[in-house]
């Protein structure tokens, strides 16, 4: 039996005194005084569900996407994001995100701490219809996602142990000051007039930016330094993430309504629309450039135009949606080929297409959302008011720097706790094996050259 480290009993350690004080907090009775609509109830619930079914949806879209000896270690950093996050938001994320506003900045931590409150509590204040701890439990998937996104530009080389710690100061110190900042009524961002109506700034810039953070620390993969073409392990897993993100996106989106109204009946529809449109625009615009048609291609695009009308889906037209999937998947296509051609190792482009995705899509917000969508809104440049423009363009960039800055020093700072990079030689071995003593392929059914069936177990 090999000797257990201190540093391996920490983990664990942590996850049994949370468990021990949970034991302690009082108990309050439900608040509820009968104003709560039954459907919005509904609703949010299933939109809830939908969101969380997005994370095995990322898990399935990266690991499709790696070499296959790093199939399994890719797709459990995004699930596992699930357990860390749904721990954290009940101890401290609820309330650093939505807790009582110190100086529009950060939430107070001792506001929920341990979801206290929660249960018993009055209704968030731009979500009356439905229980607080409803609209706690929507938030919590939008934070189990987001550090999921990031794996994908450190993939095939960051150690397992210092992603989870990573995934923890990423939601105390990035996430929940953003959510925060956008969307509390008291934060600095929301009172800017910045509109973010799903997620593109907490999400997916958030995201970009930490990626390319990362993709910056941890250097290069060996077969990225030889120029060696990596074919995608299983494209089918791709096809079905894209399919899981893609219905578990109309929670994201339409469920940001709060409410089954026209609202989220609009943001359904751009969602969908924009997600066509981009894929198509993504294949398409290939074809242009001397390729064929690809399923990676229509996949990744789609997901681009996802990412695009999430920050305006519930402020722009249905017309309107198509040019923005369209415009999205181009300029994320272009950000690809300049990636390609530099030293960046940014595994599977998050940055060119969750950052600047969502980059493209909070600045045309900023052109064509209109109060005859949603009166609570703001016109944009397209309707005669250029100055909401310059706003989301000012929201942009305080959100890019913020989480690029902190992200770096985040990821410096697990590197100094322990080495964030595995070794060369498990970078050769495979993550998959080096980190979980698994293999992506046992027990599959491999079919040799000659047509015969046999058992591959290598």
């Amino acid at each position: 039996m090999s000797k257990i480290l201190f540093k391996q009993v920490i983990p664990f350690a942590i996850l049994a005194i949370v468990a021990i004080a949970a034991l302690f907090i009082p108990l309050h009775p439900n608040f509820d005084e009968g104003k709560y609509n039954a459907s919005d109830i509904a609703w949010i619930l299933v939109a809830t569900a939908m969101v969380f079914l997005m994370t095995p949806g990322l898990a399935f879209f990266y690991g499709g996407m790696v070499h296959r000896k790093n199939v399994l270690s890719t797709m459990i950093k995004s699930i596992v994001s699930a357990g860390v996050i749904s721990v954290l938001w009940v101890v401290v994320g609820f309330s650093l995100a939505f807790g009582d506003s110190i100086n529009g900045l950060i939430g107070n931590p001792s506001t929920f701490m341990f979801f206290q409150g929660v249960n018993s509590g009055p209704a968030w204040s731009l979500a009356p219809t439905i229980p607080l701890t409803l609209f706690a439990l929507f938030q919590l998937m939008f934070a189990i996602i987001t550090p999921g996104l990031v794996v994908g530009a450190v993939a095939e080389r960051i150690r397992f142990t210092s992603y989870i710690l990573f995934i923890v100061l990423f939601a105390i110190f990035v996430y929940s000051p953003l959510a925060h900042w956008t969307w509390h009524p008291d934060g600095i961002l929301f009172k800017m007039g910045v509109l973010d109506f799903a997620g593109g700034t907490v999400v997916h810039i958030s995201a970009g930016m930490a990626a390319l953070a990362g993709a910056i620390v941890l250097k290069r993969r060996r077969v990225h330094q030889d120029h060696q073409e990596i074919p995608p392990a299983n494209i089918p897993y791709v096809l079905i993430g894209t399919g899981l993100l893609w219905f578990g996106w109309f929670g994201f989106n339409a469920g940001s309504a709060l409410g089954a109204n026209s609202l989220a009946v609009s943001a359904f529809a751009t969602t969908n629309i924009a997600a066509g449109a981009a894929g198509l625009s993504w294949m398409f615009f290939d074809v242009l450039r001397g390729k064929k048609p690809s399923v990676l291609g229509f996949c990744i695009g789609a997901v681009v135009g996802l990412v695009a009308i999430t920050p305006g889906a519930g402020f722009v037209a249905i017309p309107q949606s198509i040019f923005i999937g369209a415009a999205a998947a181009i300029i994320s296509n272009l950000a690809v080929v300049w990636k390609s051609k530099t030293s960046l190792d940014d595994t599977l482009d998050v940055f060119p297409c969750h950052g600047v995705g969502g980059i493209v899509g909070m600045l045309l917000t900023g052109v064509f959302a209109t109060k005859t969508v949603n009166s609570a809104g703001v016109d944009g440049w397209f309707y005669g008011n250029p100055d909401f423009f310059f706003t989301q363009l000012k929201g942009v960039v305080i959100v890019a720097v913020f989480s690029f800055v902190v992200s770096f020093i985040i990821f410096k700072l697990v590197n100094l706790i322990q080495p964030i990079r595995v070794t060369s030689e498990e970078e050769e071995l495979g993550l998959d094996a080096s980190q979980h003593n698994e293999k992506y392929s046992q027990g599959t059914l491999v079919v040799a050259s000659t047509g015969a069936e046999m058992d591959h177990n290598p």
